[in-house]
């Protein structure tokens, strides 16, 4: 039943560069997610201050965890495309 893929795509001229921003943004959001986790051990209390809309911190970076993913997912697709179409071009004009 393998039908092989449907398109060719070619080799990813792209993969160094796409490997090392994944890298890179995944780096980021750890430490963003290591503050949320070192806040709930060290001080619990920190994390039931009201900080926004009548919502604790606790919810607010929990949020805020959810959208900087969402972002950075974003930015990962803009900057990988981009650079996959500099690398494309290149290799057509030769």
């Amino acid at each position: 039943m393998g039908h092989g893929p449907s398109t060719d795509w070619g080799e990813d001229k792209a993969i160094a560069y796409k490997t090392t921003l994944g890298l890179w943004l995944f780096l980021i959001y750890v430490l963003v997610y290591v503050g949320f986790i070192w806040i709930n051990v060290a001080s619990p209390k920190t994390m039931a201050t009201i900080v926004f809309a009548g919502q604790n911190l606790a919810v607010v970076y929990g949020f805020g965890l959810i959208v900087l993913a969402f972002v950075m997912g974003i930015i990962y697709d803009i900057f990988c495309t981009n650079k996959e179409d500099e690398l494309n071009k290149e290799d057509s004009d030769k």
